[in-house]
C-alpha cells in the first residue's frame, strides 16, 4: 500500500501533528480555476478521461515529455486512449508531484490502491467509470465529501456571476463558490484590438460609454461593487513584474484616449498605463477590505507553434528570470503612501526570489486595524507546487516573518478531484515541524505546534479573507 496513513509523515511528532490536528480541519480553497457552472448544474462526469485530463496542463506537460502524440494529450483521440496514454505516463512521472496527486485522489476518492500504469490502465477505467456513475460523484458530491467549505473562482469583471448566484440558492450545500476579481484585460495595452474589445464588453454590461478615462473607471468601479455584492472578497493579477513607474491623471487620460482611437502606443504609454490601473485596483479592494493576490514572474506561451495551434494555458510556460525587488517596493510603497494599501498575498514563481517576496511583505505589515498577517507570502505555485518547493516557502517564510500566521494552501486546480493536494500540503507541513520537533529546533509542546498547524490549514484563511462559510 503506497498511499497509507502515515504516508510522509516520517517521525513520530510529524504523525500526531497530521492526525490530531491538521487532518480533519475543513479545506478553504481561496484560489482556484474551478467552473463554478459545474457546481450550480451538479454535473455529473462521464468518464475519468475528462474529468481527470480535461484543461489539466500539468499532466499535458508530463505526457509531451514521455513521448505522447498530440492527438492523445489535447487532440481528439476517444477519452479511453488519452486516459490509457496518461496511465503509460504515470510510472515515468516518480519524483514528480503528479505521482503523489494521482495515487491519492485514486485513493481518497476511488478507493483505488493500485498504481496506475498501463498494464491495469483498463480495469482502473473502469472501477472509475462504474463509481462516476453514481450520485456520490456528482459534482457538489465531490466538494461535500472533501470537506470542501469554500471555492474562489477566477473571473474577468464582465463575467455575469450567474453560476455563482445559482450556486448560493442551493440548500443544504454546504460549499461557498464566491468569484474572484480578475481585470487584467483592462490594462493590456500591448494588443489595442483586444484591449478596446473588451473595454467594448465592459461599457456594453455597465452602460457606461467608455469613452474617455473617468467613465473606464466608473465602469472598472461598478463591477468590482458587482463582484462585492456577490460575495467577492479577493482580486487576482497575473504580472511578469510589477513596474516602477506610473503615469500621472492627466497622462493616464491620454493614453487612454490613444489606446481607444487605436493610436502607436509607446512601450512607456503601456508601462505607465498598466502601473496607473494597477494602483487604482489597490485602491478599489482597499475601500471594501478585500484581498489582493498578485502572482508574479511566469513566462507564457512560449512554444509558439502549439500557442498558435492551441491557444493558452496549453502546458508551455515556465518561470522567469526577471527583477522584482524595486517594482514590488514601488507598488507596495505608493499604496501605502497613498492609504490604499489593502491586505495582500504575493506569490512567485521562480525559487530565486524567494526571500524577496517573503521579507518584503513585512515592511508593510500591520496598520490602524491591528490585521495580523496583513501582507503574507503565498504558497508554492505552479512549478512551486512540489514537496520541495512548499518547503522552500514554508522555510523562507518561517526565516524571515511569521509563519504562524500563514493563510495556507490552495490549489489553484481547474479539476474538482484537486482536494486531496491539501492533503499533501498538511502532510508536508506536518513532516517539517515534526522533524524540527524531534530534533529540538522546535518545543515538545503539541499544543503550541498543532495549534498552529490547525490554523494554518483552515482558521487562518477563515479570519483573514472575511468570507461567510
Amino acid at each position: 500500500m503506497f498511499i497509507h496513513d502515515d504516508f510522509l509523515l516520517t517521525t513520530k511528532a510529524a504523525r500526531r501533528l497530521y492526525h490530531e490536528f491538521a487532518e480533519n480541519e475543513p479545506i478553504y480553497d481561496y484560489h482556484t480555476h474551478l467552473p463554478i457552472d459545474e457546481i450550480a448544474s451538479n454535473t455529473s462526469y462521464e468518464t475519468i478521461g475528462h474529468l481527470w485530463l480535461g484543461g489539466d496542463h500539468y499532466k499535458w506537460r508530463a505526457m509531451r515529455a514521455n513521448g505522447i502524440p498530440e492527438s492523445h494529450i489535447t487532440g481528439n483521440a476517444p477519452w479511453k486512449d488519452k486516459f490509457t496514454a496518461w496511465a503509460k505516463t504515470i510510472p515515468h512521472t516518480l519524483r514528480n508531484p503528479l505521482y503523489h496527486w494521482t495515487a491519492l485522489e485514486l485513493k481518497r476518492f476511488f478507493g483505488i490502491d493500485e498504481l496506475l500504469n498501463e498494464s491495469n490502465a483498463a480495469k482502473i477505467w473502469d472501477q472509475c467509470n462504474e463509481q462516476l456513475a453514481t450520485s456520490d460523484f456528482s459534482c457538489r458530491s465531490l466538494l461535500t465529501r472533501s470537506n470542501v467549505r469554500l471555492v474562489c473562482s477566477t473571473d474577468d469583471p464582465t463575467d455575469t456571476l450567474e453560476a455563482h448566484q445559482a450556486v448560493a440558492k442551493i440548500d443544504g450545500f454546504t460549499t461557498k463558490a464566491y468569484p474572484t476579481f480578475r481585470p487584467d484585460a483592462g490594462m493590456k495595452l500591448e494588443d489595442p484590438a483586444a484591449w478596446n474589445t473588451w473595454t467594448d464588453k465592459l461599457s456594453n454590461i455597465t452602460g457606461q460609454p467608455c469613452d474617455n478615462l473617468e467613465s473606464f473607471l466608473a465602469a472598472i468601479r461598478q463591477r468590482h461593487d458587482f463582484f462585492h455584492d456577490n460575495g467577492g472578497r479577493l482580486s487576482d493579477h497575473g504580472l511578469t513584474a510589477m513596474d516602477t513607474e506610473t503615469a500621472t491623471d492627466d497622462e493616464a487620460a491620454t493614453i487612454f484616449s490613444k489606446a481607444r482611437h487605436l493610436d502607436t502606443l509607446s512601450q512607456s504609454d503601456i508601462t505607465r498605463f498598466r502601473s496607473y490601473i494597477m494602483l487604482f485596483f489597490g485602491q478599489l479592494d482597499a475601500e471594501k477590505g478585500w484581498t489582493k493576490q498578485l502572482h508574479l514572474g511566469a513566462l507564457r506561451n512560449t512554444n509558439t507553434r502549439l500557442f498558435n495551434q492551441l491557444g493558452r494555458d496549453i502546458g508551455c510556460d515556465s518561470p522567469d528570470d526577471v527583477a522584482h525587488a524595486a517594482g514590488l517596493k514601488f507598488y507596495l510603497d505608493t499604496l501605502e503612501q497613498r492609504g490604499h494599501l489593502p491586505k495582500i498575498v504575493l506569490y512567485n514563481l521562480n525559487p530565486k526570489d524567494n526571500y524577496i517576496f517573503a521579507s518584503i511583505i513585512g515592511n508593510y505589515q500591520g496598520n490602524e486595524n491591528g490585521i495580523a498577517g496583513r501582507l503574507q507570502y503565498g504558497s508554492g505555485w505552479w512549478f512551486l507546487d512540489t514537496l520541495e518547493g512548499m518547503e522552500w516557502q514554508i522555510n523562507a517564510l518561517s526565516s524571515v516573518g511569521l509563519l504562524s500566521h500563514f493563510v495556507g494552501m490552495l490549489t489553484d486546480s481547474r479539476s474538482y478531484l484537486s482536494p486531496p493536494r491539501h492533503e499533501y500540503f498538511r502532510r508536508i507541513l506536518c513532516n517539517l515541524l515534526g522533524k524540527d520537533m524531534d530534533n529540538g529546533l522546535l518545543p515538545d509542546d503539541f499544543e503550541l505546534v498543532g495549534n498552529m498547524v490547525k490554523r494554518i490549514s483552515y482558521g487562518n484563511a477563515h479570519t483573514y479573507f472575511g468570507m461567510d462559510v
